[in-house]
């Protein structure tokens, strides 16, 4: 086909959703018209899925797939409705925010007695648990700081240049050694992994895609610009901690020096990129569009929920409750 590009393999099917966009994307299917998308569960495997495949078109594609088909009309139809499935669900599920500054501060605030997966890690890591769990966060960190940049030709001023600067240091600073997608397939590496873009989409959990695709929503709507801003803010305001478990779980799993240094460089850069978050792009934002402030929150929120599924998910595959 002319003008295919190179990109990780399609995945395996998951239902009738995403099983009409692989043939689709093969050229070997019509997509379904109308989407059955209504009927989906907002969250599972078969919408989260399809809704992925739409989304990688605009990042790296897959091998054998034309590259035109990023904008084919019929594929951008079922990602509207698979998009309006997901964020009417997540409208449901994340009740209206407190105010803003109250949720900065709920974010600062680290629990005495924490029970997330970081917190697990800590005291329970393996290097089974750590594989499994670098395998399915790599869907994120591969393409880590990508889905954020979306977001810069849609801001101005304060806000545009503390969004540049973060995301600089998240590029590694013109050092392509230091691209924080490159340390974490040097992590990856240290645990015995595959380190090659989108590998693992197949062992992907609905969980975990779910917090990808968030990001993409976010970034490609700039009606969603607001959001995405909340998620970037609660990304950053709550890594440096949970960066810090994890180092010291990956020490004691004796996970290696670059498994090590993916977290202890976290802990450092994310500390600093809290401040410029909070106090440069968030506040810079809602100065120049104060009534993005409902949807900084619901960003923030809905990054929450949706990691608390995802680590609901760890445990539970850990038998966490009996640890």
């Amino acid at each position: 086909m002319a003008g295919q590009t190179g990109g990780p393999p399609l995945p395996r099917a998951r239902g009738e959703i995403s099983e009409a966009v692989v043939d689709h994307l093969r050229g070997s299917g019509p997509l379904p018209n109308p989407v059955p998308a209504d009927a989906a569960d907002p969250y599972g495997d078969d919408l989260q899925l399809a809704l992925y495949l739409c989304y990688e078109l605009h990042y790296r594609g897959f091998d054998g797939v034309d590259p035109a088909l990023e904008w084919d009309p019929g594929l951008l139809s079922v990602r509207a409705g698979l998009e309006r499935r997901f964020e009417s669900a997540l409208r449901r599920d994340v009740p209206p925010g407190a105010a803003l500054d109250d949720t900065l501060e709920d974010l600062l605030v680290e629990p005495v007695e924490g029970t997330g997966v970081s917190h697990f890690l800590q005291d329970h890591a393996t290097r089974d648990r750590l594989r499994a769990y670098a395998a399915q966060r790599s869907l994120y960190h591969l393409k880590e700081a990508d889905p954020h940049a979306w977001v810069l030709p849609r801001l101005s001023g304060r806000a545009k240049a503390g969004m540049a600067a973060i995301e600089y240091d998240e590029f590694g600073a013109g050092r392509a050694e230091r691209v924080h997608a490159r340390l974490f397939a040097d992590l990856m590496a240290d645990l015995g992994l595959e380190t090659a873009y989108g590998h693992y989409l197949d062992d992907g959990h609905a969980e975990m895609l779910a917090l990808v695709n968030l990001m993409s929503l976010f970034g490609l709507h700039r009606r969603l610009r607001g959001s995405l801003i909340g998620h970037f803010a609660a990304v950053e305001i709550t890594s440096s901690p949970a960066s810090g478990r994890l180092a010291l779980a990956m020490k004691r799993a004796g996970a290696g020096p670059a498994a090590e240094f993916f977290y202890t460089e976290h802990v450092e850069a994310d500390a600093v990129h809290e401040q410029v978050v909070r106090h440069d792009v968030v506040r810079g934002l809602l100065d120049d569009e104060p009534g993005l402030e409902a949807d900084v929150v619901f960003g923030i929120d809905a990054t929450g929920f949706l990691e608390d599924r995802l680590g609901a998910r760890f445990l539970t595959d850990w038998g966490a409750a009996t640890a």
